[in-house]
């Protein structure tokens, strides 16, 4: 893997060699000039690192009065498929503080954060597309959807409250989605990479 790190022990020993050749080289280039190469070269790495690393998201199991909240994204009827809401988390803001932002927007709902109970992963191999998504329990004061509500990004075409044997006639995922919601308390899972599901 030498071939992947910017200065392997074979480039360290060309460049103490072109640099004997050419004293002036670092007198030329000067202090400031090399730090801020360094700097550019680095964050080339970290942009080419942040585009293939999988992509981090957040969900929320909400179980109120015996019942999951869950949520079906796809518009027009293009999938019969729904999951807890979530969604990509943005840099900068805590994955709390990403949570209640997505579940605001997709459901209209203010909710608390607790622990998180579950990772769960997916992929498309096709794509190159590989999602974390970090599950965490969550409450709400008030169960009632608002009739008014709409996402601002039209992601999320339904949602609604599904009890254990609502949700068994429903199409969802991840797989393990009953155990969470309605499992031993303070079990804490992972769902082994999967592939991606419409």
């Amino acid at each position: 893997m030498q071939k992947h790190h910017a200065i392997g022990p074979r480039r360290a020993g060309r460049e103490e060699k072109e640099d004997q050749e050419k004293p002036h080289h670092r007198a030329k280039i000067g202090h400031g000039d090399a730090l801020r190469e360094g700097l550019q070269r680095a964050g080339r790495s970290a942009t080419l690192r942040a585009m293939t690393s999988p992509r981090l998201a957040v969900r929320a199991v909400i179980v109120h009065l015996g019942r999951l909240l869950v949520v079906n994204a796809y518009p027009d009827g293009q999938s019969d498929l729904w999951c807890v809401p979530g969604g990509g988390a943005e840099r900068h803001a805590s994955l709390p503080d990403n949570l209640r932002r997505e579940i605001f927007e997709e459901t209209g709902l203010e909710i608390e954060v607790g622990a998180p109970v579950m990772i769960n992963e997916f992929h498309a191999p096709d794509t190159g597309f590989h999602q974390v998504d970090v599950y965490f329990r969550c409450t709400v004061a008030d169960g009632t959807l608002p009739e008014s509500w709409q996402d601002p990004e039209g992601i999320v075409a339904h949602r609604r409250w599904a009890s254990e044997d609502e949700l068994t006639r429903l199409r969802y995922k991840p797989d393990s989605l009953p155990r969470l919601a309605w499992g031993a308390p303070g079990e804490i899972l992972y769902d082994p990479l999967e592939l991606l599901v419409r």
